[in-house]
Protein backbone atom coordinates (compact mmCIF):
# COMPACT_ATOMS: atom_id res chain seq x y z
CA UNK A 1 0.00 0.00 0.00
CA UNK A 2 2.84 2.40 1.00
CA UNK A 3 4.22 1.76 -2.37
CA UNK A 4 1.35 2.36 -4.74
CA UNK A 5 0.53 5.84 -2.55
CA UNK A 6 4.81 6.32 -2.86
CA UNK A 7 4.04 5.86 -6.71
CA UNK A 8 0.99 8.01 -6.90
CA UNK A 9 2.67 10.80 -4.78
CA UNK A 10 5.83 10.83 -7.80
CA UNK A 11 3.26 10.57 -10.61
CA UNK A 12 1.47 13.57 -9.06
CA UNK A 13 4.80 15.43 -8.81
CA UNK A 14 5.70 14.49 -12.21
CA UNK A 15 2.52 16.01 -13.87
CA UNK A 16 3.21 19.34 -11.54
CA UNK A 17 7.10 19.51 -12.99
CA UNK A 18 5.63 19.34 -16.62
CA UNK A 19 3.08 21.73 -16.07
CA UNK A 20 5.89 24.11 -15.02
CA UNK A 21 8.43 23.47 -17.54
CA UNK A 22 6.22 23.19 -20.26
CA UNK A 23 3.51 26.22 -20.22
CA UNK A 24 1.48 28.43 -22.15
CA UNK A 25 0.60 31.35 -20.61
CA UNK A 26 -2.59 31.18 -18.00
CA UNK A 27 -4.37 34.55 -16.27
CA UNK A 28 -2.85 35.92 -13.62
CA UNK A 29 -5.67 34.96 -11.23
CA UNK A 30 -4.63 30.99 -11.20
CA UNK A 31 -1.00 32.12 -10.31
CA UNK A 32 0.35 30.04 -7.88
CA UNK A 33 4.14 30.41 -8.02
CA UNK A 34 6.27 33.51 -8.99
CA UNK A 35 7.65 30.79 -11.87
CA UNK A 36 5.93 30.69 -15.43
CA UNK A 37 3.97 32.82 -17.81
CA UNK A 38 0.57 35.00 -16.13
CA UNK A 39 -2.08 36.76 -18.08
CA UNK A 40 -1.58 40.24 -16.53
CA UNK A 41 -4.08 42.14 -19.04
CA UNK A 42 -6.60 42.40 -21.82
CA UNK A 43 -6.77 45.41 -23.63
CA UNK A 44 -8.83 46.08 -26.73
CA UNK A 45 -6.75 48.60 -29.29
CA UNK A 46 -9.30 48.84 -31.88
CA UNK A 47 -8.70 48.99 -35.91
CA UNK A 48 -5.09 49.48 -37.07
CA UNK A 49 -4.76 51.92 -40.33
CA UNK A 50 -1.31 51.08 -40.97
CA UNK A 51 0.22 47.71 -41.89
CA UNK A 52 2.17 48.35 -39.19
CA UNK A 53 2.52 49.56 -34.78
CA UNK A 54 4.67 49.96 -32.57
CA UNK A 55 4.75 48.91 -28.67
CA UNK A 56 5.30 51.90 -26.41
CA UNK A 57 6.67 50.57 -22.58
CA UNK A 58 6.59 53.77 -20.24
CA UNK A 59 7.01 53.71 -16.70
CA UNK A 60 5.53 55.70 -13.75
CA UNK A 61 5.81 56.22 -9.82
CA UNK A 62 1.85 55.79 -9.30
CA UNK A 63 -1.13 54.20 -11.19
CA UNK A 64 -2.65 57.49 -10.90
CA UNK A 65 -0.07 58.92 -12.87
CA UNK A 66 -0.24 56.57 -15.35
CA UNK A 67 -4.23 56.64 -15.37
CA UNK A 68 -4.37 60.22 -16.42
CA UNK A 69 -2.08 60.14 -19.26
CA UNK A 70 -2.99 56.65 -21.19
CA UNK A 71 -4.07 56.85 -24.56
CA UNK A 72 -7.07 54.83 -26.15
CA UNK A 73 -5.73 51.28 -26.18
CA UNK A 74 -3.22 51.52 -23.11
CA UNK A 75 -3.91 49.40 -20.69
CA UNK A 76 -1.71 50.60 -16.99
CA UNK A 77 0.10 47.21 -14.85
CA UNK A 78 2.02 46.73 -12.26
CA UNK A 79 5.01 44.25 -12.87
CA UNK A 80 8.42 43.13 -11.87
CA UNK A 81 9.09 45.55 -9.41
CA UNK A 82 6.94 48.35 -11.93
CA UNK A 83 3.78 50.58 -12.80
CA UNK A 84 3.88 50.07 -16.41
CA UNK A 85 1.63 52.20 -18.97
CA UNK A 86 1.77 49.83 -22.22
CA UNK A 87 0.34 51.24 -25.22
CA UNK A 88 0.10 50.07 -28.86
CA UNK A 89 0.46 53.58 -31.25
CA UNK A 90 1.83 55.32 -33.96
CA UNK A 91 6.27 55.27 -33.76
CA UNK A 92 6.27 59.22 -32.73
CA UNK A 93 3.36 58.54 -29.61
CA UNK A 94 4.61 59.82 -26.32
CA UNK A 95 2.78 60.58 -22.92
CA UNK A 96 3.16 63.47 -20.41
CA UNK A 97 5.17 62.35 -17.66
CA UNK A 98 6.82 58.76 -17.13
CA UNK A 99 10.26 57.81 -18.02
CA UNK A 100 9.89 55.91 -21.27
CA UNK A 101 12.26 52.55 -21.15
CA UNK A 102 11.46 51.29 -24.41
CA UNK A 103 9.78 51.73 -28.05
CA UNK A 104 9.56 48.20 -29.77
CA UNK A 105 8.51 48.14 -33.54
CA UNK A 106 7.81 47.62 -36.17
CA UNK A 107 5.37 45.40 -35.01
CA UNK A 108 3.58 43.66 -38.62
CA UNK A 109 0.05 44.04 -38.94
CA UNK A 110 -3.14 43.66 -41.11
CA UNK A 111 -4.07 47.05 -41.98
CA UNK A 112 -7.95 47.75 -41.21
CA UNK A 113 -8.30 44.99 -38.87
CA UNK A 114 -9.12 45.06 -35.32
CA UNK A 115 -6.42 43.89 -33.04
CA UNK A 116 -6.59 43.53 -29.00
CA UNK A 117 -3.54 43.22 -26.96
CA UNK A 118 -2.55 40.44 -24.23
CA UNK A 119 0.31 41.32 -21.87
CA UNK A 120 2.40 38.71 -19.70
CA UNK A 121 4.60 38.39 -17.38
CA UNK A 122 7.03 35.84 -17.71
CA UNK A 123 9.63 34.24 -15.14
CA UNK A 124 11.41 30.86 -16.60
CA UNK A 125 14.47 29.61 -15.06
CA UNK A 126 16.95 28.27 -17.52
CA UNK A 127 15.82 25.19 -19.41
CA UNK A 128 11.79 26.26 -18.60
CA UNK A 129 10.01 25.51 -22.20
CA UNK A 130 6.78 26.83 -23.47
CA UNK A 131 5.05 24.08 -25.52
CA UNK A 132 4.63 24.60 -29.91
CA UNK A 133 1.92 27.35 -30.36
CA UNK A 134 1.20 30.35 -32.53
CA UNK A 135 -0.13 33.59 -32.48
CA UNK A 136 -2.71 35.60 -34.42
CA UNK A 137 -0.88 38.65 -34.50
CA UNK A 138 2.71 39.79 -33.86
CA UNK A 139 4.17 38.84 -30.81
CA UNK A 140 7.32 40.90 -29.00
CA UNK A 141 9.18 40.58 -25.54
CA UNK A 142 10.88 43.48 -23.48
CA UNK A 143 13.55 41.24 -21.90
CA UNK A 144 14.33 42.95 -18.10
CA UNK A 145 16.74 39.73 -17.08
CA UNK A 146 17.51 36.76 -18.63
CA UNK A 147 17.88 35.01 -22.03
CA UNK A 148 15.70 33.21 -24.18
CA UNK A 149 15.75 31.44 -27.23
CA UNK A 150 12.89 31.32 -29.72
CA UNK A 151 12.75 28.60 -32.65
CA UNK A 152 10.49 29.07 -35.39
CA UNK A 153 10.73 26.99 -38.53
CA UNK A 154 12.70 30.15 -40.44
CA UNK A 155 15.24 29.58 -37.50
CA UNK A 156 15.98 30.88 -34.05
CA UNK A 157 15.77 34.21 -32.19
CA UNK A 158 17.96 35.34 -28.86
CA UNK A 159 16.17 37.83 -26.79
CA UNK A 160 18.54 39.02 -23.82
CA UNK A 161 18.40 41.85 -21.35
CA UNK A 162 20.16 45.08 -22.79
CA UNK A 163 19.15 43.52 -26.44
CA UNK A 164 17.53 44.33 -29.48
CA UNK A 165 13.92 42.86 -28.62
CA UNK A 166 12.36 39.76 -30.28
CA UNK A 167 9.42 40.51 -32.65
CA UNK A 168 7.61 37.45 -34.03
CA UNK A 169 4.96 37.73 -36.90
CA UNK A 170 1.65 36.03 -36.60
CA UNK A 171 1.03 32.92 -37.82
CA UNK A 172 3.88 30.21 -37.92
CA UNK A 173 4.44 27.69 -34.90
CA UNK A 174 6.64 28.74 -32.07
CA UNK A 175 8.43 26.72 -29.71
CA UNK A 176 10.13 29.13 -26.59
CA UNK A 177 12.82 27.89 -23.91
CA UNK A 178 14.74 29.78 -21.54
CA UNK A 179 18.65 29.50 -21.75
CA UNK A 180 21.23 30.71 -20.53
CA UNK A 181 22.67 31.40 -16.53
CA UNK A 182 19.98 33.56 -15.11
CA UNK A 183 16.06 33.34 -14.32
CA UNK A 184 14.41 35.04 -17.90
CA UNK A 185 11.63 37.73 -16.50
CA UNK A 186 10.20 39.65 -19.39
CA UNK A 187 7.33 41.47 -20.53
CA UNK A 188 5.31 39.88 -23.45
CA UNK A 189 3.26 41.59 -25.82
CA UNK A 190 0.52 39.32 -28.18
CA UNK A 191 -1.37 42.11 -30.66
CA UNK A 192 -3.98 39.06 -31.98
CA UNK A 193 -6.63 39.53 -34.50
CA UNK A 194 -9.49 40.59 -32.14
CA UNK A 195 -11.80 37.90 -33.48
CA UNK A 196 -9.41 35.10 -33.06
CA UNK A 197 -7.73 33.51 -29.64
CA UNK A 198 -4.30 35.24 -29.03
CA UNK A 199 -2.26 31.81 -28.44
CA UNK A 200 -3.44 28.20 -29.80
CA UNK A 201 -1.03 24.96 -29.90
CA UNK A 202 0.54 23.24 -32.08
CA UNK A 203 1.14 19.72 -32.60
CA UNK A 204 1.92 18.81 -35.91
CA UNK A 205 5.19 21.24 -36.19
CA UNK A 206 8.40 19.69 -34.02
CA UNK A 207 11.11 22.35 -33.78
CA UNK A 208 14.72 21.12 -34.47
CA UNK A 209 16.24 21.65 -31.27
CA UNK A 210 17.82 24.35 -32.67
CA UNK A 211 17.85 26.43 -28.97
CA UNK A 212 19.64 23.42 -27.15
CA UNK A 213 22.98 23.37 -29.55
Amino acid sequence: MNRVVTALVGFALFLSCQEVSAQICRPVAQRTAELGCWIIANQAVGKIAQSETYWHLDAFATEAEAEAVKAVGSAVVKSLGKIWLLTIGDESWKPTGGERVSKIGPLPVSAGETYSAQYMEAIFTPGMEAPAHTHAGPEAWYTLAGETCLETPAGKQIGRAGGPPVIVPGGPPMHLTATGTETRRALVLILHDTNKPPTTPHHEWKPKGLCKT
